[in-house]
């Protein structure tokens, strides 16, 4: 099984800064893409951010120059650096991973997707 965890959300004013981590747990042998989503009350889950596993990235429109994405791949961790903070940015924020092989019983598996359970980011005006 593999599992993700978030840590690192938390209340901050605006225009501070937070920085996001999720680890990737379980046997992994590779994980594609990884990235985050966020969902705001009364609205749809929506991309944040993606980064492959050469470094290619991807934003939204909302948080480009604001946030950046990176990733560890020995530590199957992925990072996210959010600055200039608006209360907009307010959410639970969600770690995703797609395309992961793993080992269970010392065999192989494939997950397409895996979700973490979400940490709230809430930035006061």
């Amino acid at each position: 099984q593999v599992q993700l965890v978030e840590s690192g959300g938390g209340l901050v004013q605006a225009g501070g800064s937070l920085r996001l981590s999720c680890a990737a747990s379980g046997d992994i042998r590779s994980i594609n893409a990884m990235g985050w989503y966020r969902q705001a009350p009364g609205k749809q889950r929506e991309l944040v951010a993606t980064i492959t596993t050469s470094g290619s990235t991807n934003y939204a429109a909302s948080v480009k120059g604001r946030f950046t994405a990176s990733r560890d791949n020995a530590k199957n961790t992925v990072y996210l650096q959010m600055n200039s903070l608006k209360p907009e940015d307010t959410a639970v924020y969600y770690c995703n991973a797609g395309g992961i092989w793993y080992l269970t019983g010392g065999r192989p598996k494939y997950n397409s997707e895996s979700w973490g359970q979400g940490t709230q980011v809430t930035v006061s005006s």
